[in-house]
């Protein structure tokens, strides 16, 4: 028997799922700020579900079988097929629809610095409106959940897939697979450096070294945002959707820097492709400046056609995911996160036998208080309880005995500080407020 996940899938010990549950609560709770609802759905979908609707490459990592009942079925890629499902089968659900989901998904894919073949996704979707308030309010969230994990600088990547659609039209690539095919070769800039590209986009696209030369002109990130739309505009004077996709380009940019995101946190870049076919008009990544090998942290877009693929009819949608494991094992190498193998407090400690009752007693009124509280399970002296302590990382103790339940008091051990304080029985809930400095409520 191998006693180890397979590869791309991992335990989560306690030291790294508290930190993961708190980034997760934390993301939540952004979500619920601007107005989303939660949402799940299944982990597994009929395979019909989730085919045609990637692309190849991507299709290529869904995990796909047969189960015992002979369906064909398979774990979900992403959430944002899932959601569209749901639209279609709740068909009275009222418009915008603001939902949230947090939950994992499975892609059979090369692990990485902090890419696995299992992890969680961390979505907000707003379907029903087309309106470029929506596609800012996702950029919106996207800083402010960045912000309130305090992940250091980071640069959210915008970019149009009308824009793309200019290039594909300048190129004369038109065949449908033939566009999908430049756009996901484009997406491996990033990853695979222009050298290579070029020798895809001569490869897999059949494209001439001139127009070859002018993918690389559109990629151009030199100059700033104005100059880069500029350009743009210049390059598109020809091209109907080119000039509309920088248009929503640049007002999607003005919208979110109106809502409150940071002109030195977001960059128009045009080689941001995104490499799943659904995506139809804006399309963001987000990167840490301080860990760029790790990718995109936080990504999506806009995807009117999808759901339309389920319904029969256009219904506009755009969305952003938070790719929470990521983040955490890049925050962990970054040393942003604290370390801790329990979520206890407090230890309460059993003197003897005899005061079982009482150290209970003062366990219940501290959990009361929302003070995670744990009692010493087990007879050994006072000193092996502080041991405990000391191994568990609990950064208080208290001590309950005989004398000192007779006078009302209990004395609170401080493990950080190799301190330790008396106060009354009334006044411990107090003190150990202060000392955690945190008190939780329901």
């Amino acid at each position: 028997m191998k006693h180890q996940p397979l590869k791309g899938f991992r335990d989560y010990l306690p030291e790294e799922m508290i930190p993961r549950e708190r980034m997760i609560e934390t993301v939540q709770a952004v979500f619920r700020l601007f107005g989303f609802s939660p949402l799940a759905t299944p982990a597994m979908e009929y395979a019909e579900v989730l085919l045609g609707k990637y692309g190849a490459d991507a299709e290529m990592l869904i995990y796909r079988f047969t189960d015992q009942g002979g369906r064909d079925v398979a774990l979900r890629y992403d959430l944002t097929v899932p959601l569209a499902r749901v639209l279609a089968s709740y068909g009275d659900l009222k418009k915008p629809f603001k939902r949230y989901q947090v939950a994992p998904v499975w892609r059979g894919e090369s692990p990485g610095p902090g890419r696995f073949r299992e992890f969680y996704q961390c979505d907000v979707d707003i379907v029903g409106t087309d309106s470029l308030l929506a596609d800012a309010e996702c950029i919106q969230v996207d800083q402010a959940v960045l912000e309130e994990l305090r992940v250091g600088a980071f640069k959210i990547r915008i970019n149009n897939r009308k824009v793309l659609d200019g290039l594909s039209e300048l190129l004369g690539v038109a065949e449908p697979n033939a566009v999908k095919q430049l756009y996901r070769t484009i997406d491996k800039l990033e990853g695979r450096g222009e050298a290579t590209v070029r020798e895809l986009l001569a490869k897999e696209c059949g494209l001439a070294p001139g127009k070859i030369d002018l993918v690389f002109e559109y990629l151009s990130s030199e100059g700033d945002d104005e100059t880069r739309l500029a350009r743009l505009d210049r390059l598109f004077s020809s091209s109907e959707v080119g000039r509309r996709g920088v248009a929503e380009l640049r007002e999607v940019r003005d919208l979110a820097m109106a809502g409150g995101v940071a002109a030195d946190s977001v960059a128009i870049d045009p080689a941001i492709a995104r490499g799943l076919d659904y995506y139809t008009g804006t399309i963001f990544e987000t990167n840490l400046l301080d860990l760029p090998r790790f990718g995109s942290v936080m990504s999506g877009g806009r995807y009117d056609g999808l759901i339309g693929t389920f319904t029969g009819q256009p219904t506009p949608a755009v969305g952003i995911s938070v790719g929470i494991d990521r983040l955490l094992a890049a925050l962990l190498e970054l040393g942003r996160v604290e370390r801790r193998t329990t979520t206890t407090r407090v230890l309460v400690t059993v003197f003897d036998v005899s005061m079982r009752r009482a150290s209970l007693d003062v366990a219940r009124r501290l959990r009361e208080a929302r003070i995670e509280t744990e009692v010493f399970l087990g007879d050994q002296k006072v000193g092996k309880q502080f041991q405990y302590a000391d191994k568990k990382s609990i950064p208080l103790v208290v001590v309950l005995g005989p004398d000192e339940v007779k006078a009302g008091q209990a004395t609170i051990k401080d493990m950080r500080k190799a301190e330790q304080v008396q106060v009354s029985l009334n006044g411990l809930v107090e003190a150990i407020t202060a000392r955690t400095g945190e008190k939780k409520t329901t």
